[in-house]
């Protein structure tokens, strides 16, 4: 009894399946569909670069003496000028040592100067005279370097930009060597990306006697106020990438770009007879674009094509379309292959001015 009913059950089950299928099947026979055909047209395209962000000038400022740091005059991230004095550690040994310095420069330079004058009144040899004049050399030029070490705990800005992270607080033992900071000239910016072998040949191509201009969006979204400049090539070619590395030069009077940050290039490119349709004409299935093809006997056919780039609202195909293919504009999902559908053609014009198209 419980068997007669399970099937019962599924009986009605398929029949109540094969009746929604019939029903939906005969709503979209009777319903009439939209088409349309691709827009041929002349068009640009941004083609974007994965981008890192550098400063033009970026070091890391080292401690070159020994010994505790007495003062510390900045703060992370702040902005310093040339010269400025950063960090300053305990000079009282490399005073001690210039004071030693001076006196012995001094007792060598009173010892030449009696030395010169015997010689002067034949007293005394020449060979005399040429080491005295050896010693006073060797005392001043112990003074000197003396008197470097001193200055070297002095630890001053070598050009003007913004402080980086502190590695040293006051009171801190640091070696000759260590790190202390780093400092980054941000006035103006150095972008990297790579640009694959076709591409670099087009854009030579197009920009044989001028500039190669960018522009970067930033990682949030927007457009970086700046336009840039492509100042640099490198000379060969990543043999298992097929890349070529590019670094863009962009003014940076804000300060907004920052070392380490990360962006996109953009680069306009002219696409000539641009094939392009809606993207909502077209569907995924494993990773793949499909678009419904409309046949001559108004069946419904599912072909796969090629995206050569993508505009607002619109994808620029590679392969796949020719200009006088009829495609499915709306109602994807109400239709099945092979099915005979009602059609109202819309001029592809008409259609992409409803997409806000952007093309030349």
């Amino acid at each position: 009894m419980v068997k007669k009913s399970l099937m019962y059950v599924n009986l009605c089950l398929i029949f109540w399946c094969v009746s929604c299928q019939s029903e939906k099947k005969e709503k979209a026979e009777a319903a009439t569909f939209n088409v349309t055909s691709p827009l041929v047209k002349d068009t640009l395209i941004d083609k974007e670069y994965v981008a890192q962000i550098r400063s033009i000038n970026h070091i890391e400022l080292r401690a070159q003496e020994k010994g505790y740091i007495q003062s510390i005059y900045v703060d992370e991230g702040q902005a310093v000028k040339k010269g400025q004095l950063l960090f300053k550690i305990m000079p009282n040994l490399y005073e001690s040592d210039v004071n030693r310095a001076k006196a012995e420069a001094k007792y060598a330079e009173i010892e030449y100067q009696n030395t010169k004058n015997l010689s002067d009144k034949n007293i005394v040899a020449p060979q005399e005279m040429a080491m005295a004049k050896a010693r006073y050399d060797k005392a001043r030029a112990e003074l000197a370097s003396t008197d470097t070490h001193l200055k070297f705990t002095e630890i001053r800005a070598p050009f003007s930009g913004i402080v980086g992270k502190l590695h040293v607080r006051k009171g801190s033992l640091v070696d000759d060597g260590e790190l202390i900071t780093e400092l980054s000239d941000n006035s103006k910016m150095w972008v990297y990306f790579n640009v694959p072998e076709a591409e670099y040949l087009d854009q030579m191509e197009d920009h044989k006697n001028e500039p190669l201009h960018v522009r970067l969006k930033m990682a949030n979204g927007k457009e970086f106020s700046q336009q840039g400049v492509v100042e640099t090539i490198e000379s060969d070619f990543d043999n298992e990438t097929g890349n070529i590395a590019y670094r863009a030069t962009f003014l940076n009077p804000n300060g907004l770009l920052r070392y380490g940050e990360t962006g996109n290039i953009l680069i306009t490119a002219p696409y000539p007879h641009a094939v392009m349709i809606p993207q909502k004409a077209t569907f995924e299935e494993l990773e793949k674009k499909y678009v419904y093809v409309i046949t001559k006997d108004n069946k419904v056919k599912a072909r796969e094509i090629k995206v050569a780039a993508e505009l607002p609202h619109i994808y620029v195909v590679a392969s796949g379309l020719g200009k006088d293919d009829r495609i499915l504009l709306d109602g994807l999902r109400l239709v099945q292959e092979n099915q005979k559908i009602s059609s109202r053609y819309q001029k592809p014009e008409k259609v992409m001015s409803n997409l806000d198209l952007y093309a030349e």
